[in-house]
Protein backbone atom coordinates (compact mmCIF):
# COMPACT_ATOMS: atom_id res chain seq x y z
CA UNK A 1 0.00 0.00 0.00
CA UNK A 2 1.04 3.60 -0.52
CA UNK A 3 2.31 5.99 2.12
CA UNK A 4 0.40 9.08 3.23
CA UNK A 5 2.85 11.22 1.25
CA UNK A 6 2.20 9.19 -1.90
CA UNK A 7 -1.55 9.49 -1.42
CA UNK A 8 -1.29 13.25 -0.96
CA UNK A 9 0.90 13.53 -4.06
CA UNK A 10 -1.58 11.47 -6.11
CA UNK A 11 -4.46 13.73 -5.05
CA UNK A 12 -2.38 16.75 -6.04
CA UNK A 13 -1.82 15.24 -9.49
CA UNK A 14 -5.59 14.83 -9.87
CA UNK A 15 -6.10 18.51 -9.02
CA UNK A 16 -3.41 19.49 -11.55
CA UNK A 17 -5.08 17.28 -14.17
CA UNK A 18 -8.43 18.99 -13.59
CA UNK A 19 -6.81 22.43 -13.87
CA UNK A 20 -5.26 21.49 -17.22
CA UNK A 21 -8.49 20.01 -18.58
CA UNK A 22 -10.59 23.02 -17.63
CA UNK A 23 -8.03 25.38 -19.16
CA UNK A 24 -7.01 23.45 -22.29
CA UNK A 25 -9.83 21.04 -23.27
CA UNK A 26 -12.83 22.71 -24.99
CA UNK A 27 -15.26 19.96 -23.93
CA UNK A 28 -14.22 20.03 -20.27
CA UNK A 29 -14.24 23.83 -20.28
CA UNK A 30 -17.88 23.84 -21.41
CA UNK A 31 -19.18 21.59 -18.65
CA UNK A 32 -21.33 22.83 -15.78
CA UNK A 33 -22.51 21.19 -12.58
CA UNK A 34 -25.84 20.58 -14.29
CA UNK A 35 -24.28 18.97 -17.37
CA UNK A 36 -22.09 16.51 -15.45
CA UNK A 37 -24.79 15.58 -12.90
CA UNK A 38 -26.28 12.75 -15.03
CA UNK A 39 -22.81 11.33 -15.60
CA UNK A 40 -22.14 11.43 -11.87
CA UNK A 41 -25.34 9.48 -11.21
CA UNK A 42 -24.17 6.85 -13.71
CA UNK A 43 -20.81 6.61 -11.94
CA UNK A 44 -22.53 6.08 -8.58
CA UNK A 45 -24.47 3.13 -10.00
CA UNK A 46 -21.35 1.70 -11.63
CA UNK A 47 -19.58 1.82 -8.26
CA UNK A 48 -22.60 0.24 -6.60
CA UNK A 49 -22.61 -2.59 -9.16
CA UNK A 50 -18.91 -3.20 -8.64
CA UNK A 51 -19.41 -3.42 -4.87
CA UNK A 52 -22.27 -5.89 -5.28
CA UNK A 53 -20.08 -8.01 -7.56
CA UNK A 54 -17.20 -7.76 -5.05
CA UNK A 55 -14.94 -6.89 -8.00
CA UNK A 56 -12.02 -5.11 -6.34
CA UNK A 57 -10.51 -4.06 -9.68
CA UNK A 58 -13.71 -2.35 -10.81
CA UNK A 59 -14.31 -0.89 -7.34
CA UNK A 60 -10.88 0.73 -7.51
CA UNK A 61 -11.58 2.12 -10.98
CA UNK A 62 -15.04 3.44 -10.09
CA UNK A 63 -13.78 5.14 -6.91
CA UNK A 64 -11.28 6.93 -9.14
CA UNK A 65 -14.09 8.01 -11.47
CA UNK A 66 -16.09 9.32 -8.51
CA UNK A 67 -13.09 11.26 -7.19
CA UNK A 68 -12.66 12.83 -10.62
CA UNK A 69 -16.29 13.98 -10.62
CA UNK A 70 -16.07 15.42 -7.11
CA UNK A 71 -12.94 17.36 -8.03
CA UNK A 72 -14.77 18.52 -11.19
CA UNK A 73 -17.63 20.02 -9.16
CA UNK A 74 -15.22 21.72 -6.77
CA UNK A 75 -13.19 23.20 -9.63
CA UNK A 76 -16.34 24.67 -11.24
CA UNK A 77 -17.35 26.20 -7.89
CA UNK A 78 -13.83 27.60 -7.49
CA UNK A 79 -14.11 29.35 -10.86
CA UNK A 80 -17.42 30.86 -9.70
CA UNK A 81 -15.76 32.12 -6.51
CA UNK A 82 -18.06 30.04 -4.29
CA UNK A 83 -15.72 27.47 -2.70
CA UNK A 84 -12.92 25.07 -3.58
CA UNK A 85 -11.96 21.49 -2.74
CA UNK A 86 -10.31 22.54 0.52
CA UNK A 87 -13.60 23.98 1.77
CA UNK A 88 -15.33 20.69 0.91
CA UNK A 89 -12.74 18.67 2.83
CA UNK A 90 -12.83 21.06 5.79
CA UNK A 91 -16.62 20.76 6.02
CA UNK A 92 -16.67 16.97 6.08
CA UNK A 93 -13.66 16.92 8.43
CA UNK A 94 -15.38 19.18 10.95
CA UNK A 95 -18.65 17.26 10.61
CA UNK A 96 -16.99 13.91 11.36
CA UNK A 97 -15.13 15.35 14.36
CA UNK A 98 -18.43 16.62 15.78
CA UNK A 99 -20.26 13.35 15.15
CA UNK A 100 -17.63 11.20 16.89
CA UNK A 101 -17.13 12.64 20.39
CA UNK A 102 -16.11 9.15 21.53
CA UNK A 103 -13.05 9.39 19.23
CA UNK A 104 -12.15 13.11 19.14
CA UNK A 105 -11.93 15.81 21.79
CA UNK A 106 -13.32 19.36 21.35
CA UNK A 107 -10.01 20.41 19.80
CA UNK A 108 -10.14 17.62 17.23
CA UNK A 109 -7.38 15.60 18.85
CA UNK A 110 -7.81 11.83 19.02
CA UNK A 111 -8.75 10.78 22.55
CA UNK A 112 -6.89 8.10 24.46
CA UNK A 113 -8.34 4.62 24.17
CA UNK A 114 -11.07 3.94 26.69
CA UNK A 115 -14.61 2.73 27.02
CA UNK A 116 -16.49 3.49 23.82
CA UNK A 117 -20.13 2.98 22.90
CA UNK A 118 -20.99 -0.07 20.83
CA UNK A 119 -21.59 0.20 17.08
CA UNK A 120 -25.31 -0.30 17.75
CA UNK A 121 -25.40 2.47 20.38
CA UNK A 122 -23.70 4.85 17.94
CA UNK A 123 -26.14 3.97 15.14
CA UNK A 124 -29.15 4.26 17.45
CA UNK A 125 -28.31 7.86 18.38
CA UNK A 126 -26.69 8.98 15.12
CA UNK A 127 -29.54 11.21 13.92
CA UNK A 128 -29.87 12.87 17.33
CA UNK A 129 -26.18 13.79 17.23
CA UNK A 130 -26.53 15.13 13.69
CA UNK A 131 -29.51 17.25 14.74
CA UNK A 132 -27.24 19.27 17.04
CA UNK A 133 -24.93 20.27 14.20
CA UNK A 134 -24.63 23.90 13.24
CA UNK A 135 -26.06 24.45 9.74
CA UNK A 136 -27.36 20.87 9.72
CA UNK A 137 -30.65 19.68 8.19
CA UNK A 138 -33.69 21.35 9.70
CA UNK A 139 -35.49 18.04 10.11
CA UNK A 140 -34.32 14.44 10.21
CA UNK A 141 -35.91 13.57 6.86
CA UNK A 142 -35.02 16.80 5.03
CA UNK A 143 -31.60 15.47 4.05
CA UNK A 144 -33.08 12.70 1.90
CA UNK A 145 -33.21 13.75 -1.79
CA UNK A 146 -36.58 13.49 -3.53
CA UNK A 147 -34.78 12.15 -6.62
CA UNK A 148 -33.30 9.18 -4.75
CA UNK A 149 -34.58 5.79 -6.04
CA UNK A 150 -37.57 4.68 -4.00
CA UNK A 151 -36.03 1.56 -2.43
CA UNK A 152 -32.97 3.47 -1.28
CA UNK A 153 -35.16 6.37 -0.12
CA UNK A 154 -37.34 4.04 1.99
CA UNK A 155 -34.28 2.40 3.52
CA UNK A 156 -32.69 5.75 4.26
CA UNK A 157 -35.88 7.01 5.94
CA UNK A 158 -36.11 3.88 8.07
CA UNK A 159 -32.45 4.14 9.10
CA UNK A 160 -32.86 7.80 10.02
CA UNK A 161 -35.95 6.98 12.09
CA UNK A 162 -33.96 4.24 13.83
CA UNK A 163 -31.24 6.78 14.58
CA UNK A 164 -33.84 8.69 16.61
CA UNK A 165 -35.02 5.60 18.49
CA UNK A 166 -38.14 5.11 16.34
CA UNK A 167 -37.94 1.43 15.44
CA UNK A 168 -39.39 -1.98 16.26
CA UNK A 169 -38.36 -3.24 19.70
CA UNK A 170 -38.16 -6.79 18.33
CA UNK A 171 -37.52 -7.46 14.66
CA UNK A 172 -40.04 -10.31 14.67
CA UNK A 173 -42.82 -7.78 15.29
CA UNK A 174 -42.44 -6.43 11.77
CA UNK A 175 -44.21 -9.46 10.28
CA UNK A 176 -47.55 -8.39 11.75
CA UNK A 177 -47.15 -5.13 9.83
CA UNK A 178 -46.23 -6.94 6.60
CA UNK A 179 -49.28 -9.21 6.97
CA UNK A 180 -51.50 -6.21 7.71
CA UNK A 181 -50.29 -4.37 4.59
CA UNK A 182 -50.71 -7.48 2.44
CA UNK A 183 -54.33 -7.75 3.59
CA UNK A 184 -54.93 -4.11 2.74
CA UNK A 185 -53.45 -4.61 -0.72
CA UNK A 186 -55.84 -7.52 -1.38
CA UNK A 187 -58.76 -5.45 -0.15
CA UNK A 188 -57.81 -2.49 -2.36
CA UNK A 189 -57.44 -4.77 -5.39
CA UNK A 190 -60.90 -6.20 -4.79
CA UNK A 191 -62.27 -2.64 -4.91
CA UNK A 192 -60.43 -2.05 -8.21
CA UNK A 193 -59.57 1.52 -7.16
CA UNK A 194 -56.25 2.42 -8.92
CA UNK A 195 -55.37 5.20 -6.48
CA UNK A 196 -56.06 3.05 -3.42
CA UNK A 197 -54.18 0.09 -4.93
CA UNK A 198 -51.11 2.27 -5.56
CA UNK A 199 -51.17 3.53 -2.00
CA UNK A 200 -51.47 0.06 -0.47
CA UNK A 201 -48.84 -1.51 -2.72
CA UNK A 202 -46.52 1.30 -1.62
CA UNK A 203 -47.25 0.54 2.03
CA UNK A 204 -46.59 -3.16 1.46
CA UNK A 205 -43.28 -2.51 -0.28
CA UNK A 206 -42.23 -0.11 2.49
CA UNK A 207 -43.03 -2.76 5.11
CA UNK A 208 -41.11 -5.43 3.17
CA UNK A 209 -38.07 -3.15 2.92
CA UNK A 210 -38.34 -2.53 6.66
CA UNK A 211 -38.37 -6.28 7.30
CA UNK A 212 -35.29 -6.79 5.13
CA UNK A 213 -33.48 -4.02 7.01
CA UNK A 214 -34.32 -5.49 10.40
CA UNK A 215 -32.97 -8.88 9.33
CA UNK A 216 -29.74 -7.40 8.00
CA UNK A 217 -30.59 -7.82 4.31
CA UNK A 218 -29.87 -5.01 1.85
CA UNK A 219 -33.17 -4.77 -0.08
CA UNK A 220 -31.51 -3.11 -3.07
CA UNK A 221 -28.92 -5.89 -3.31
CA UNK A 222 -31.58 -8.55 -2.75
CA UNK A 223 -33.85 -7.22 -5.51
CA UNK A 224 -30.88 -6.72 -7.86
CA UNK A 225 -29.91 -10.36 -7.30
CA UNK A 226 -33.44 -11.49 -8.08
CA UNK A 227 -33.48 -9.37 -11.25
CA UNK A 228 -30.22 -10.94 -12.40
CA UNK A 229 -31.66 -14.39 -11.71
CA UNK A 230 -34.85 -13.58 -13.63
CA UNK A 231 -32.78 -12.30 -16.57
CA UNK A 232 -30.68 -15.49 -16.67
CA UNK A 233 -33.72 -17.76 -16.61
CA UNK A 234 -35.73 -15.72 -19.10
CA UNK A 235 -32.74 -15.59 -21.46
CA UNK A 236 -32.47 -19.39 -21.19
CA UNK A 237 -36.17 -19.69 -22.01
CA UNK A 238 -35.75 -17.36 -24.97
CA UNK A 239 -32.69 -19.17 -26.33
CA UNK A 240 -34.26 -22.61 -26.00
CA UNK A 241 -37.34 -21.37 -27.84
CA UNK A 242 -35.32 -19.89 -30.70
CA UNK A 243 -33.41 -23.16 -31.12
CA UNK A 244 -36.74 -24.94 -31.60
CA UNK A 245 -37.71 -22.43 -34.25
CA UNK A 246 -40.59 -21.10 -32.20
CA UNK A 247 -41.60 -17.72 -30.85
CA UNK A 248 -42.45 -17.13 -27.21
CA UNK A 249 -45.77 -15.66 -28.28
CA UNK A 250 -46.67 -18.97 -29.96
CA UNK A 251 -46.08 -21.05 -26.82
CA UNK A 252 -48.46 -21.87 -24.01
CA UNK A 253 -47.65 -20.81 -20.47
CA UNK A 254 -47.24 -24.48 -19.50
CA UNK A 255 -44.62 -24.99 -22.23
CA UNK A 256 -42.71 -21.90 -21.12
CA UNK A 257 -42.90 -22.99 -17.46
CA UNK A 258 -41.38 -26.35 -18.36
CA UNK A 259 -38.33 -24.70 -19.96
CA UNK A 260 -38.17 -22.19 -17.08
CA UNK A 261 -38.04 -25.04 -14.56
CA UNK A 262 -35.36 -26.72 -16.68
CA UNK A 263 -33.18 -23.63 -16.43
CA UNK A 264 -33.88 -23.38 -12.72
CA UNK A 265 -32.84 -27.01 -12.22
CA UNK A 266 -29.62 -26.24 -14.12
CA UNK A 267 -28.73 -23.67 -11.50
CA UNK A 268 -29.55 -20.55 -13.50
Amino acid sequence: MHSKEQKTEAFGRLLDLMDALRERCPWNAEQTMESIRPMTEEEVYELSDAVLRKDSGDICKEIGDMLYHLVFYARIAQEQGKFDITDCIDKVYGKMIFRHPHVFGPDGAVLEAGDAPSAKEIADTWELVKAREKDGNRTVMSGIPDSMPAILKALSMQEKARGCGFDWEKKEDVWDKVDEELGEVKEACSENDPSHMEEEFGDLLFAAINAARLYGVDPEAALSSTCRKFRRRFTYLEEKTIRKGRKLTDMTLAEMDAIWDEGKAAGL
